[in-house]
């Protein structure tokens, strides 16, 4: 007998943030120092509102907090605080270095870990670790203060985590019903001295009415010495019910006279509970209502001693909030198990199920509300006046309007939707929530997302700015797992989602193709660093850059709209059309990377055999960039295996394919013929075929050029010894580099030059197992390069498989490889530590250090995909 599954038959609601998805863990990290948050005259998003401002400014767009929780809508929100009685600050968010700061850019200065999630966020448990002393934030400013060639100088470096003197804060969340959550606060005092900390649960409505004329201030009021009730015209009455403590009151408004040194509008401002705590001040107030209020609890706890605080929030008057309480956990629990029992294979050891449990769960509290309205942004809502801005950030975007729950890549270090990380975000949400991965595919292809022109948006530092294409990898991925599971393939996703990607394959057409050659470029394409210059800024004589990189992109979009018509078609024909076109497409794109033309050179070099892009220069002469790197790479992403049987149903595609091959035979020649499918009925589609595949899986799998013990580098170790230099226009150089680029090109944390990166070592091996179904045990390599070990791919797919899952496993030490500096070894030593788990956003090519953001669980959260999808024989 099958054991119910209750989580998943709250996933089979179509509704997706009406029931029980309605309240999630959707708040921001990080709301300050973000472009929304920036109403400075240049700019300076960075320095407007600072953490430092962050505790007295009411925001626009959004909140943050800490383990929070809040409704889709983000009107009222939920999350703690704290205060181990020596900080300057209570700590209402986290702390971390800006991008002007650090030596390596924007960086979160804590230690918190998304350990489990639900999809619907009926059981949600989050840890923060504060130490006991003063938290160093000065020492962390001035220890950053060193150049870009120093490490990173990080919280454990400070010492406050010496011989255990911290506190583990845990943050759960269980849902009794759609509108009552249970959230339970437990400290534990992991050090060997008995050590003060005060608990606040805080409980606030986002500041919709200070921009929206017609809505009034909401209120908290207090109902009695453990309850209290919201009111507000946009989600009427809640209860709030608490254990003891003590109620704190103020509103959410801005301290205008700490930040602009003129009179506040209303007497008991946004920071009056952390005045009232911390400083002792008379900043509450007494009526105890307001529109943000906090419980104050105060502890003293011994080594080794914990309480915990309950809090329920409900749309109902609970007489007896506490009498189902615990019990209500404990079956959420239960639950949470029982979901991830179905999901994650059961053969696999228990080391590798919690890793794959925890990174789904970091993907689940990525989920983030995010609000924005360029309009309004740039002139002002109704009834306000315009901003003063010089620097019109975003002009061109004004259509757009956000205001959803959205997946994000970072919600510190990026609390704002990036569009490649999404897509591939969605091939790990589709294993746990299909319906919100399609959802989220959909939304940014929504008028209100996507450009007029069929430009999906990228970031919102720069919309403009060109990330790959790689959304309809995504969508097609979705659909192929969920038609798995399901037995059914969902077509009105399917047709939804190719006729706006149309109108952006369309864009890429006319827009980075603009001499008509089936040659594209597109800038930086979001492998910042990874070129000898920048490529949106190309040197002085530069006229053009055909990309090996942007090319094989577009080479990959048009493979996945003829899957998908292909797909269509089987149940409307006219998308037999479509599938023809993108055939055609497709090999002109394949033939112009190896026929550019008589002045030109082609992409494919047969010297070292490898694809490097080309540039075009003002004297019309044109050269190579032969910089060794995924953008040479990426071409092999550009395979689709297709079974026969789909060929016979579908007889005007196959016409018209047959027709352009007897027209054009030599682009044929460039990929799986058509007459000749496997042993198995396949046929492969794709732009490199034995010849080349084999000459590049030379250098891919050679452990002196991409192949590490962690995984593929994005740039070849062969550089690290033989820079590439370009002389033009001056001296340009790419070197090798394991870990944080000393380059400046693109500020910050960027750097594709060494490092691993999971998305696209994700993309190589699902690449690999689609050429290993087309050529089986017939094609062997050795690996690695020069071993003599020759293994066919799907081996070769596993083996990197383990290398990159090596990244999260103790060594013989017990130490993991991403935790390589750890001066105190507390992820070693520490039973408190040595099991929970980092999702940096790249790792060290060398040592498989973790670098960049450290909670990237978005796309690093593939690992789990990579776990389940290993087939070893």
């Amino acid at each position: 007998m099958a054991i119910k599954n209750p989580e998943a038959d709250r996933l089979a609601v179509l509704e997706n943030h009406k029931n029980w998805k309605k309240w999630g863990p959707y708040l921001a990290e990080r709301q300050w120092g973000t472009v929304r948050e920036d109403y400075s005259e240049h700019g300076e998003s960075w320095e407007f509102i600072d953490h430092e401002k962050a505790r007295s400014n009411a925001y626009r767009w959004g909140e943050e907090g800490i383990g929070g929780f809040c409704d889709a809508r983000e009107i009222l929100c939920l999350a703690p605080a704290f205060w181990n009685g020596n900080d300057t600050i209570l700590k209402e968010r986290l702390f971390g270095l800006t991008n002007n700061q650090g030596n390596h850019g924007e960086d979160v200065k804590e230690l918190y870990f998304h350990q489990v999630s639900t999809p619907t966020h009926t059981y949600n448990k989050y840890l923060y670790k504060y130490p006991h002393s003063k938290f160093p934030y000065d020492d962390l400013v001035n220890g950053n203060r060193k150049g870009r060639d120093q490490p990173e100088y990080e919280i454990l470096d400070t010492g406050c985590f010496k011989n255990n003197a911290y506190f583990d804060c845990f943050i759960e969340y269980a849902k009794a019903g759609i509108d009552d959550v249970l959230m339970k606060i437990t400290i534990v005092n992991r050090g060997a001295q008995a050590a003060d900390i005060h608990v606040l649960p805080h409980f606030w409505f986002r500041n919709f009415w200070k921009h929206n004329q017609k809505y009034s201030r909401p209120k908290i009021k207090t109902t009695g010495s453990n309850s209290v009730r919201s009111s507000s015209p946009r989600n009427g009455a809640y209860f709030l019910y608490h254990e003891g403590g003590e109620q704190l009151f103020c509103e959410n408004e801005t301290n205008n006279k700490r930040i602009y040194n003129v009179d506040n509008e209303v007497p008991y401002v946004k920071d009056g509970i952390h005045e009232h705590v911390v400083n002792n001040k008379e900043t509450v107030n007494p009526n105890k209502e307001g529109s943000k209020m906090a419980v104050w609890y105060k502890f003293n706890l011994k080594a080794g001693e914990e309480r915990s605080i309950k809090v329920r929030l409900s749309k109902d008057e609970l007489e007896q909030p506490w009498e189902d309480f615990d019990a209500i956990f404990d079956l959420r629990k239960t639950e949470c198990e029982i979901f991830y029992d179905n999901i994650i294979k059961n053969d696999l050891p228990d080391a590798r199920k919690d890793l794959a449990k925890k990174a789904f769960s970091g993907l689940l509290w990525t989920k983030q509300f995010y609000y924005f309205d360029i309009f309004k942004w740039l002139f002002g809502g109704p009834g306000e006046s315009q901003p003063n801005r010089t620097n019109l950030r975003n002009f061109s975007w004004q259509h757009l309007t956000n205001r959803n729950i959205i997946s994000m890549p970072d919600k510190w270090e990026y609390p704002w939707y990036a569009a490649w990380d999404l897509a591939f975000h969605m091939a790990s949400f589709v294993e746990i929530d299909p319906y919100f991965a399609k959802n989220q595919l959909l939304l940014v292809l929504q008028e209100s997302y996507m450009h007029p022109n069929g430009q999906i948006p990228a970031y919102e530092w720069n919309f403009s700015d060109v990330n790959p294409p790689v959304h309809s990898y995504a969508v097609w991925k979705v659909y192929e797992k969920d038609k798995e599971k399901t037995g059914k393939g969902d077509i009105q996703f399917l047709e939804k989602a190719f006729q706006k990607l149309l109108i952006n394959f369309t864009w890429w057409v006319n827009q980075k193709d603009k001499n008509g050659t089936n040659l594209f470029e597109g800038g930086f394409l979001g492998l910042d660093n990874i070129g000898v210059f920048d490529r949106n800024h190309m040197p002085e004589g530069i006229t053009r850059m055909q990309q090996a990189d942007a090319t094989s992109w577009m080479a990959m979009f048009s493979i996945n709209m003829l899957r998908m018509s292909l797909e269509l078609a089987e149940n409307n024909p006219i998308y037999e059309e479509s599938a023809a076109n993108f055939f055609r497409h497709f090999l002109n794109i394949a033939w112009a990377m190896h026929h550019i033309g008589k002045k030109d050179i082609s992409l494919w070099d047969d010297a070292d055999n490898f694809y490097y892009d080309v540039v075009e220069m003002s004297n019309g002469s044109t050269d190579r960039l032969r910089v060794r790197s995924l953008v040479g790479v990426i071409p092999m992403f550009a395979v689709e295996i297709i079974h026969k049987d789909l060929f016979e149903e579908l007889k005007e595609f196959r016409r018209r394919a047959n027709r352009i091959i007897k027209t054009r035979p030599d682009l044929a020649s460039l990929i799986s013929n058509l007459e000749k499918a496997n042993e198995d009925g396949n046929y492969m589609f794709s732009i490199m075929r034995g010849f080349r595949l084999e000459h590049l899986l030379k250098r891919l799998l050679d452990e002196g050029e991409f192949l590490s013990d962690y995984g593929i580098r994005s740039l070849s170790k062969y550089h690290e010894k033989y820079p590439f230099v370009f002389h033009h226009h001056g001296h340009h150089q790419i070197q090798y580099e394991s870990g944080e680029s000393q380059s400046n090109m693109f500020g910050g944390n960027s750097n594709w030059r060494g490092p691993i990166w999971m998305p696209l070592n994700y993309m190589i091996i699902q690449s690999l197992r689609k050429y290993y179904t087309f050529y089986g045990d017939t094609y062997q390599y050795e690996f690695p390069t020069g071993s003599g070990v020759k293994l066919n791919l799907k081996q070769i797919a596993n083996e990197l498989t383990k290398r990159l899952v090596k990244l999260f496993e103790p060594n013989k030490e017990g130490k993991y490889p991403y935790h390589s500096e750890d001066p105190d070894q507390v992820f070693t030593k520490d039973n408190h530590f040595k099991n929970e788990h980092f999702f940096y956003e790249f790792f060290d090519g060398d040592t498989g250090k973790g670098l960049g953001a450290s909670h990237q669980t978005g796309w690093t959260s593939l690992i789990a995909n990579l776990i389940m999808e290993m087939d070893e024989d």
